[in-house]
């Protein structure tokens, strides 16, 4: 019986190894691939990051419209004007 175990569990063992010599072959095939699509991601701008980056431009740009309009008001002496 112990003769005959080896001689069962060489088959099994013989699929693991092509098993994983397929999974190699796919991932040294499908590697370029992903090279590539990580590389065109970090080029380009989805259409949400760009209307962020644009609401973050108008805040700020209304933030220091405001500050103006604070610092004028302070050298004038009046009040601010509220929006």
């Amino acid at each position: 019986m112990r003769q005959f175990l080896p001689m069962l569990a060489a088959p099994l063992l013989g699929g693991c190894i092509v098993g994983t010599v397929a999974k190699t072959a796919v991932d040294v095939a499908t590697l370029p691939v992903k090279a590539v699509s990580a590389g065109v991601d970090a080029a380009t701008t989805s259409q949400s990051e760009a209307d962020e980056k644009r609401g973050r431009e108008l805040r700020k740009a209304d933030e220091k419209r405001a500050r103006e309009e604070r610092e004028a008001a302070k050298k004038a002496g009046t009040q601010p004007q509220g929006d």
